[in-house]
């Protein structure tokens, strides 16, 4: 059974930090794309970054860039989203995306919120 569950949000002011964690189970991330997204209120849901196989990353949002940072640790099957610098415009729900075999899975999501 695939899970994802994601920690690490909660309020933190303008230009501060927080590191965002998504504990994979039911299969191992090494083997598979694995993603951040966001969505904020009355928005769409959007691709922060992705982490490849291979380890390569794909920024999805230009205005994150420089800021987050996306990594993982395949020994704790687990994706982290580092955020530097935050913007009240990085306010959001994130969430972990893991796509196997053409199937999306979502974890509940975790609030970031920024204070100005």
């Amino acid at each position: 059974q695939v899970q994802l569950v994601e920690s690490g949000g909660g309020l933190a002011q303008a230009g501060g930090s927080l590191r965002l964690s998504c504990e994979a189970s039911g299969f191992a991330i090494r083997d598979y794309p694995m993603s951040w997204y966001r969505q904020a209120p009355g928005k769409g849901r959007e691709l922060v970054a992705t982490i490849t196989t291979a380890g390569g990353i794909i920024n999805g949002l230009e205005s994150v860039k420089g800021r987050f940072t996306i990594s993982r640790d395949n020994a704790k099957n687990t994706v982290y989203l580092q955020m530097n610098s935050l913007k009240p415009e990085d306010m959001a729900v994130y969430y972990c995306n893991a796509k196997l075999f053409r199937v999306n899975y979502w974890g509940q999501g975790t609030q970031v919120t920024v204070s100005s």
